[in-house]
């Protein structure tokens, strides 16, 4: 019944819906790059160099004749993977620690949330990019660095949501069956707390694209030949007035991407509490 009234609310705002076919769609041409993409990514053709958009290549060649709209396709796995594995990170500790410091309270909730604190205090992208110059660019050290520097909302979130869960009767009968703490943490609290994080982690996917592209780049994230739209921006900066749409296509793939999320998790958030629309 729940399920029903949740979908009947976010079938009825059309911004959601857009955002959750765009995002199906993103997942389906990720899957399907191999097949959709009408070119190798990485081939090199020296005599197709900038090539403007044309029937043979839709979205026109980069700097070393590859198919940018192919490449842009296999961008896409790049972009999901990122923003899967990082947010996937990021809510474990979160909810983990949000937990504990909900629950225990007391000296555990004070330790933790100071150390929220002090994670807040600095900036999140600047952080970012000192631990990965010191690591050293790689996809597998973006995603772990960007899941361990965007825990802390999730972290506010569960916190709160056990503060409140947990005077509940519910709990107090569980507890006073003898039900261990891991039981009531894990079997009555955290499936009710869970909701606010759904709608973190969806708009948290979108922040991590937004974060792998900015370090790409930069240099700092994915290197080619690997295909990411941040690197093939990179490209479009260098020859930005000979070829716009090593620039246009490319960021036009982010903003998409990144709205279609944010989208999604508004709707989210719209259909699990409609008060929010007053």
């Amino acid at each position: 019944m729940i399920k029903r009234e949740f979908w009947a609310r976010f079938s009825r705002n059309r911004l959601a819906m857009s955002g959750l076919i765009l995002v199906i769609g993103m997942f389906v041409v990720a899957l399907a790059a191999p097949w959709l993409a009408p070119y190798d990514p990485d081939k090199i053709n020296v005599k197709e160099l900038l090539m403007a958009p044309s029937y043979a290549h839709l979205l026109g060649t980069d700097t070393l004749g590859r198919d940018v709209l192919s490449r842009i396709i296999f961008g896409a796995r790049i972009s999901l993977l990122v923003g899967f594995v990082a947010v996937g990170i990021s809510t474990l500790i979160g909810v983990l620690v949000g937990a504990l410091a909900g629950f225990y309270q007391g000296w555990v909730d004070r330790i933790l949330m100071r150390l929220v604190d002090l994670m807040l205090c600095f900036p999140v992208f600047f952080l970012v990019l000192a631990v990965i110059a010191f690591l050293g660019p790689s996809i597998w050290n973006i995603m772990v660095v960007i899941g361990f520097t965007s825990w802390m909302g999730v972290a506010r979130l569960v916190r709160a949501e056990f503060l409140s869960l947990r005077e509940r009767d519910f709990v107090v009968a569980a507890q006073s069956l003898g039900a261990s703490d891991t039981r009531i943490i894990w079997r009555h609290l955290m499936p009710n707390a869970l909701t606010p994080v759904m709608v973190s982690a969806t708009l948290g996917v979108a922040g991590a694209i937004l974060v792998e592209s900015a370090l790409s780049f930069l240099g700092l994230g994915v290197q080619p030949p690997t295909p990411s739209w941040g690197n093939i921006l990179t490209m479009g900066k260098d020859n930005i007035e000979i070829a716009w749409w090593l620039s246009v296509f490319p960021g036009l793939a982010i903003l998409v991407t990144v709205m279609s999320y944010n989208l999604l998790g508004e709707g989210i958030r719209e259909a699990i509490d409609p008060r929010l629309k007053e």
